[in-house]
């Protein structure tokens, strides 16, 4: 009677992805770009839409804001370059926002379209993680598009190129946290209630975010700078005034980094235990 050999175990090829688990990492990479790629490619086919939520808003606070105010004697000469960082994080963090939490809603209720995806080969969170990262680079867009308009309304000089390396970096980071709170709300919140709930948030963080001012010059509103220092617009806003107005009282770019990465983490965990939560609901 012959016996195997102690190194042909048949057990030893029946997991192999458990002994090479990079041999997964190949094919869930490939499903999640796919599944990122399926949202761009859906946008594409619908600029018009996309691009009047994009730019006119932004356009319409440039030119009361920084035109008809100016020209109405109650902004000064340099209030433009304050306003454009503001309304530049303004934008990246609400399009972020309203790109995630908008389409989880849909694919949620009515549409039905997230049981396809949660049927691709990738595991349920990065379903989530996808959705994220797809809001992050609408929010990344719509923050960078309003640069030169706003030079160009505004007539504000452009900045040196030592300072988009940080300008970019600072819209990424308010970008993924607009995201995130998209993805929490949209699936924490039941899709009767989004209407309202997008009342009750996005006004006050259009307001409380630090847009239109600095947020040092609050000092004397005390209880306003504490309500405003709660809102994570406001680093995204200080963030861009740091790094392209260096001469401006601001709030330090590592804090501002620090806030956003905090309120970006908690936001995309919470986020991910509701996606589950209704997923597998």
């Amino acid at each position: 009677m012959t016996t195997l050999p102690a190194t042909a175990d048949p057990e030893s090829n029946s997991a192999p992805a458990d002994r090479y688990p990079w041999r997964t990492v190949r094919p869930v990479t490939r499903t999640f770009l796919a599944v990122l790629w399926r949202d761009l490619f859906t946008t594409t086919r619908r600029p018009t839409a996309f691009l009047v939520q994009v730019i006119v808003q932004p356009l319409l606070l440039f030119f009361v804001f920084g035109k008809v105010l100016g020209e109405a004697g109650y902004t000064t000469g340099d209030f433009g370059a304050t306003l454009l960082p503001g309304v530049m994080a303004l934008n990246a963090l609400l399009v972020s926002l309203q790109n995630t939490a908008m389409p989880l809603i849909m694919d949620f209720s009515w549409s039905g379209e997230i049981e396809d995806r949660l049927l691709a080969p990738l595991p349920g969170p990065l379903v989530a993680v996808a959705k994220v990262v797809f809001g992050t680079l609408c929010g990344l867009f719509a923050g960078l598009v309003m640069a030169p308009f706003g030079f160009l309304v505004l007539g504000t000089a452009g900045w040196p190129p030592t300072a988009w390396p940080g300008v970019l970096f600072v819209l990424a980071l308010g970008s993924a946290t607009g995201a995130g709170i998209g993805l929490m709300l949209g699936t924490v919140v039941s899709p009767d209630r989004i209407s309202v709930t997008f009342s009750l948030v996005l006004a006050p963080l259009t307001f409380t975010g630090s847009v239109q001012y600095p947020w040092s010059s609050l000092g004397h509103v005390r209880w306003f700078q504490v309500i405003s220092a709660v809102n994570p617009l406001t680093y995204v806003s200080e963030g861009l005034r740091a790094v392209t107005l260096p001469g401006l009282s601001s709030i330090p770019l590592w804090i501002d980094t620090l806030v956003l990465l905090f309120a970006t983490a908690i936001a995309v965990a919470v986020g991910i235990r509701g996606f589950m939560s209704r997923a597998l609901g």
